[in-house]
């Protein structure tokens, strides 16, 4: 479900569950971060395939960690790591964004170092809605792409914007016909010094995602029953 190309320096990684708007199970959480850290090539571009980049996590998996705290710890710690794992990797890594991209799939893109989206991208962090948030370093890094009043107004509303809007505020650098085009670019560089700064922008969060963690590990056990009826409409 996680599909690997490599072509002159450049590895594109697609998520290819398209008819479940590509959300993630653990299995493709493992597949993607092996996927990304393992490059030989300096870029990677992580991208979609259908109509849709990320929906997230995996609702029946959500719905599974929920039985108890246990469950909701390790459903959350792998999040984290595999978002961790791609943030810290040695390759220059692009989110091309095309179509949508909601919670953990936002989470992705905030992963990377570039986030590029296509006119038909949009964006939400929609946890609240049903009573969680984003909880695989969300609250870390959408503040730091966007400043803490945008980050709180997309966590807290969970409305939906679109490439453009997304632009504006921080969360995508371009809106381009074809995210491949920028990763093509940028793999036309130096090697070397692609890498580098690739591994200078990963910051310590390591204490604000232990509190990230304990927050929804504790919502995430209170709406067990709430996400089982969830995945049963």
């Amino acid at each position: 479900m996680v599909r690997v190309t490599d072509d002159e320096g450049l590895r594109v990684v697609t998520l290819d569950r398209p008819d479940a708007r590509n959300a993630l199970t653990p299995e493709m959480l493992d597949d993607l971060a092996a996927a990304v850290t393992g490059a030989d090539g300096p870029v990677v571009l992580i991208r979609g395939a259908g109509e849709a980049f990320c929906a997230g996590a995996d609702l029946p998996t959500v719905a599974e960690a929920a039985t108890d705290e246990p469950s909701a710890r390790a459903f959350v710690e792998h999040g984290q790591e595999t978002m961790t794992r791609i943030a810290e990797a040695d390759a220059a890594v692009i989110a091309g964004v095309d179509g949508a991209a909601r919670g953990g799939g936002v989470e992705l893109a905030l992963a990377c170092d570039i986030r590029v989206a296509t006119p038909d991208a949009t964006f939400a962090e929609p946890g609240v809605t049903f009573g969680l948030f984003g909880a695989w370093g969300g609250t870390v890094r959408l503040p730091a792409a966007v400043g803490t009043s945008h980050a709180a107004d997309l966590s807290l509303s969970g409305r939906v914007v679109d490439s453009e809007t997304a632009r504006e505020m921080g969360l995508v650098s371009r809106v381009v016909a074809d995210p491949r085009t920028v990763a093509t670019e940028l793999a036309s560089n130096d090697a070397d010094a692609l890498r580098a700064v690739a591994s200078l922008a990963g910051v310590d969060r390591t204490e604000r995602e232990a509190a990230e963690r304990e927050a929804f590990v504790d919502l995430l056990v209170e709406r067990a029953d709430a996400l089982a009826e969830h995945r049963k409409g």
